[in-house]
């Protein structure tokens, strides 16, 4: 377990237990909430992140209960962004401190959008983080407390699942350097390695089944390795009704750590194995 505690204060915990009993009428519940979100919004708290001893995922459960909260003691209120009318129990995000954020970019309040990010037209939902020189591109999205690291580009369509609950469930985690081609999903806590590239339309679940192209050794489930280059396939899976094809995600090549892998060989290895990214 990760040993740095939560920034965010215990109060949340309390509240917790007594959340069957709040509204929007309790204004001390809502001022520690708020407090929270703050936090989150301002990237002080992270719903997750990866733990530098053991790599592995960690989820900061009060951060998320926090999340939960809000959408008990916080009212209903109408919000305008230009001619578009909102009503919602979180605002829009206000602050974005050095972000280029392009007209048609959507992010609520409690995601945290770090300096040097860009927004597309696209959408960032509350407790999501996006790390620096992080490009999310035209119709992303990135779902509830997703973990999205630093000089990861998130291609045109990209689908990042969010996560609330249930307890202890753990959110998508993207890596610093990936790459995720169009149209490509990940889900379920799958996990993006560092410096992994994704070709178009993958679809990559904590289940999702993951070999290596030139062994054919299966490898750990739902997650990218770092520093390689992968693609959607499939494998005949067995049924009582007959064999069918079952997706999975093939590594067609390993990187050297660290490598920044020519764009244009990039596009022609996806293509080569029918994924254009």
């Amino acid at each position: 377990m990760d040993p740095t505690p939560s920034p965010v204060s215990g109060t949340i915990d309390e509240l917790w237990e007594q959340r069957a009993g709040l509204s929007p009428s309790d204004a001390e519940a809502r001022r520690h909430v708020c407090e929270a979100m703050e936090q989150l919004d301002r990237g002080i708290a992270r719903a997750a992140s990866v733990c530098k001893a053991t790599g592995e995922v960690v989820v900061d459960e009060r951060a998320r209960r926090a999340i939960l909260l809000a959408f008990r003691v916080l009212p209903l209120e109408q919000s305008e962004a230009g001619p578009f009318r909102y009503v919602d129990r979180l605002p829009l995000k206000q602050d974005f401190p050095g972000v280029r954020v392009v007209p048609g970019a959507i992010a609520r309040y409690g995601s945290h959008l770090a300096p040097g990010s860009v927004l597309m037209p696209s959408y960032v939902n509350v407790g999501a983080y996006v790390g620096p020189g992080t490009l999310v591109d035209t119709w992303a999205t990135v779902g509830s407390c997703a973990q999205i690291g630093s000089n990861v580009h998130l291609a045109g369509g990209v689908g990042i699942g969010g996560v609330l609950e249930p307890a202890g469930a753990v959110p998508v985690v993207v890596e610093d350097e990936a790459f995720i081609g169009s149209r490509s999903v990940v889900v379920e806590g799958a996990r993006v390695g560092q410096g992994a590239k994704l070709g178009a339309g993958v679809l990559l679940t904590a289940s999702t089944r993951v070999f290596d192209a030139e062994t054919g050794q299966e490898l750990s489930r739902g997650q990218a390795p770092a520093w390689s280059v992968c693609v959607g396939s499939t494998y005949t899976r067995r049924l009582p009704g007959g064999e069918f094809g079952a997706p999975c995600l093939l590594v067609i090549k390993r990187l050297q750590e660290g490598e920044r892998h020519d764009k244009l060989l990039l596009d022609d290895l996806f293509r080569r194995h029918g994924s254009a990214a």
